[in-house]
């Protein structure tokens, strides 16, 4: 256990209070660590293709900064691995104050790079650097901060209380978008200049304000009841990470059934905000109306969450996916006609349903595994999710949408089939909302 832990409160009362803190502790840290990591999501769909890779062909500039943003999904499990070791070995509390301080100082750190008129190729050479250090970051952020609010909750309020965790992503995305919206209103060539950078200099400011939360939060008291058995019982502490592969089952089923939720995820602030705005919509406009569905969609994620506690994690999954895949014709439908109204309502529909699937994620994962490798289990089986899932998806469908002449049939086939996947490893993972999470391993 780290010198800086504070022990966990022993009364009903104060069981329930601590609960309530590190719940909202956990919300608004992953807040702040998904402002920066979706922020540089909305960048690199407005910005990044003419600050870093002018002179290009549009599309290939927008492809080009989506392989950038491609770095921070791949090192995602690489943070998951380190955090996770470190998270089962030490502590939940001290990993979850050092990613976030690495990721408020990568963020901030992207604002003050130079652009390609500047120092030509290098500028993208340190954006994909920082990304890679977001990646990491938030790639340890996510398990620590779901086994917190996990492991603090009543056992039959679990996939709510996780569910705060995953919430923070749309409210990231809200504060991103509505802070980028407000300086994209900027003349194009003061939003390129220094308009864009902005709100990657404030991350710093929220690096300041979710430190001082985190900092007065205890520790698991799942974990630290497992380390104390360990310790009276002369247990030689295992390493997380092979006693996670020594059993792969999980981590394969967790990596394909999340992956369809992390892949319609963000196409929405990427190529779906690119393309909307190719076909007539305003920029401001469409990343309000992304900001405002996203708004929304918070409310949804903590539903799907509750009701994962009544009717099981997997049912309500299941049920989000397969209404997205049908809903995925009249969702770019909306966002080709020019008009900002239909391109909320085509973002508000779409949230809404993912978050039937998003809510009850990070209990559905969390619970796969045991108290003394859980946080390793958990966050890199999460990540590797959002790496095939996540990583490569802008990418692919930019580069479909173009190899196509544009026609967004390619892309829906993409998706649809990217999201029948997961039904089906959804369906041959454990029912998991009754699991016992005192059992170590």
């Amino acid at each position: 256990m780290s010198g800086h832990t504070a022990l966990a409160p022993t009364s009903t009362a104060a069981k329930r209070k601590e609960a309530r803190t590190v719940i909202m502790s956990s919300y608004l840290g992953s807040t702040i660590e998904f402002y920066d990591f979706l922020l540089y999501a909305t960048a690199a769909a407005v910005a990044f293709p003419k600050v870093f890779f002018a002179g290009t062909d549009e599309w290939v500039g927008v492809v080009a900064a989506y392989a950038t943003f491609a770095a921070g999904y791949i090192a995602r499990p690489l943070g998951g691995i380190i955090f996770g070791h470190f998270g089962d070995r030490i502590g939940r509390k001290g990993m979850l104050i050092i990613s976030m301080a690495m990721m408020g100082i990568a963020s901030t750190l992207i604002g003050l790079i130079p652009g390609a008129g500047v120092i030509g190729p290098w500028g993208a050479v340190i954006l994909v650097i920082l990304r890679v250090c977001q990646g990491i970051a938030v790639g340890g952020e996510w398990g620590g901060a779901a086994l917190m609010a996990l492991e603090h909750a009543d056992p039959k309020r679990r996939g709510f209380a996780a569910s705060f965790v995953n919430a923070g992503a749309p409210t990231g995305a809200v504060l991103g978008t509505v802070v980028m919206g407000i300086f994209s209103a900027l003349p194009q060539e003061a939003f390129l200049a220094w308009g864009w950078r902005v709100p990657f200099l404030l991350s710093f400011v929220l690096l300041i304000v979710g430190m001082f939360v985190r900092l007065r939060v205890s520790e698991s008291p799942i974990f630290a009841e497992a380390v104390a058995k360990e310790s009276a019982q002369s247990t030689k502490r295992k390493i997380p990470l092979l006693e996670v592969l020594k059993r792969p089952k999980a981590l394969i089923m967790i990596m394909f059934a999340g992956a369809a939720g992390f892949g319609l995820q963000v196409v929405l602030p990427t190529f779906s905000v690119t393309y909307a705005v190719s076909k007539g919509a305003p920029q401001q406009g469409v990343l309000y109306a992304f900001a405002g569905a996203s708004a929304i969609s918070i409310l949804f994620v903590l539903l799907g969450g509750r009701l994962s506690d009544r009717f099981g994690r997997r049912p309500v999954m299941v049920t989000g996916l397969a209404l997205f895949i049908l809903y995925l014709f009249p969702m770019f439908g909306m966002l080709s006609s020019g008009n900002v109204a239909l391109v909320f309502l085509a973002f508000t529909v779409a949230l809404v349903l993912h978050s039937s699937l998003y809510g009850p994620l990070a209990a559905f994962v969390s619970e796969q595994f045991g108290t003394t490798n859980r946080y390793t289990g958990a966050a890199v089986g999460y990540q590797l999710a959002t790496l095939i899932g996540a990583g490569f998806t802008p990418g692919i469908v930019a580069g479909l949408y173009k190899d196509a002449g544009q026609s967004i049939i390619p892309v829906v086939v993409f998706l649809s089939a990217m999201s029948l996947v997961s039904i089906v490893f959804i369906l041959l993972t454990r029912e998991s909302k009754n699991n016992d999470l005192s059992t170590v391993s």
